[in-house]
């Protein structure tokens, strides 16, 4: 059957500018960090990614190694834009990333140019892509060289597969420099993508003023914390859930302390009429600095729930207040390495 994607999904979404770009991006995009890989049924992949179009959501953001096995999120993606996408590819923001480990050597991690640019190569490969609209470096490397890293970006942006260049997990002032060199070349920098939650506020003290005053875009991702700020997880770790498994989410992230402000912030989420997870989404969006905030899902109802939060984004100072008594650093930033560098 021919998808013929819902006539009202621009209705349905609000759209936020990327800092002082002319590129604007849904305030909810979906990632396919997880539930997208080979280990996943292929249909109901496909039924997430129409819905999320059916509700505006023009914004997809991968990267090489997301699966798994590594690149097999891309590569059913790429399956999805043939069979559903392909005719609505400039209403697409669809974005990459290269800079963890992808393949073995010393050529296939980090932020080499040889790295990024093989690495991209691959990518529009697996999606049978012409272009990615936004290009990222997913971690600062230490042991590059920022110019060549970010000079990979610029390559890539001039030699048409990208339009525009990104960073990840960079910490302020290595922000601040990337913005310079890119600025130099003469490809500005679009955008950061920093993990951010109410447990994970690290971007607050300094990235936030750097990223406005740069006028750089953000794309916050993990703000459900890998689901602790959901129901899921109130009443212990359910068997099936992402703590259960092997993968980036320890249970050790779940200590009595961190479940306590997790159930405070439930009720406050309850008190409003939403659920956690809508309240969480919600608060990430209140400072205008962020453009977006990243969701993942592994049903369509979860996706429908999440984007709900859009109903929802009022909150008053009272509101804050409380929250930010519960709403503190819980240890749980999986890349506070990067973006200490």
């Amino acid at each position: 059957m021919i998808y013929v994607p819902a006539a009202d999904r621009y209705e349905r979404m609000s759209y936020r500018r990327c800092g002082r770009n002319g590129l604007q991006l849904p305030a909810i995009s979906l990632g396919l960090w997880q539930n997208f890989g080979g280990d996943r049924p292929l249909a109901t992949s496909r039924a997430i990614v129409r819905r999320a179009f059916d509700l505006g959501m023009t914004h997809f953001d991968l990267a090489n190694n997301y699966g798994p096995p590594y690149g097999s999120a891309e590569e059913n993606f790429g399956r999805l834009m043939e069979q559903d996408l392909r005719p609505f590819r400039d209403e697409l923001v669809i974005s990459t990333k290269a800079g963890y480990d992808m393949w073995p050597g010393p050529y296939g991690e980090w932020g080499s140019r040889k790295y990024l640019l093989a690495s991209l190569d691959q990518s529009l490969g697996r999606m049978g892509l012409d272009y990615v609209d936004i290009f990222y470096s997913h971690r600062f490397d230490p042991e590059t060289p920022l110019e060549e890293t970010m000079g990979a970006l610029d390559r890539a942006v001039r030699a048409g597969k990208a339009l525009y260049a990104g960073i990840s997990s960079y910490s302020a002032a290595k922000t601040r420099e990337a913005a310079a060199i890119l600025r130099d070349m003469g490809t500005p920098l679009l955008i950061h993508q920093p993990s951010y939650s109410m447990l994970n506020r690290w971007i607050e003290p300094e990235l936030l003023d750097v990223l406005g005053e740069e006028g750089i875009g953000c794309i916050v991702f993990s703000p459900l914390a890998q689901g602790m700020l959901t129901d899921k997880y109130l009443a212990g770790i359910p068997e099936g859930s992402r703590a259960s498994r092997d993968g980036s989410f320890s249970p050790d992230l779940l200590t009595e302390q961190t479940l306590a402000k997790i159930r405070a912030l439930n009720e406050i989420a309850a008190r409003r009429g939403q659920t956690l997870a809508q309240l969480a989404l919600a608060w990430t969006l209140r400072d205008t600095r962020i453009t977006s905030t990243l969701v993942g899902a592994s049903s369509v109802a979860q996706l429908e729930a999440n984007v709900a939060a859009l109903d929802r984004l009022d909150l008053s100072e009272e509101e804050l207040a409380e929250i930010d008594r519960y709403a503190t650093e819980s240890d749980i930033n999986l890349w506070a390495r990067s973006s200490n560098l």
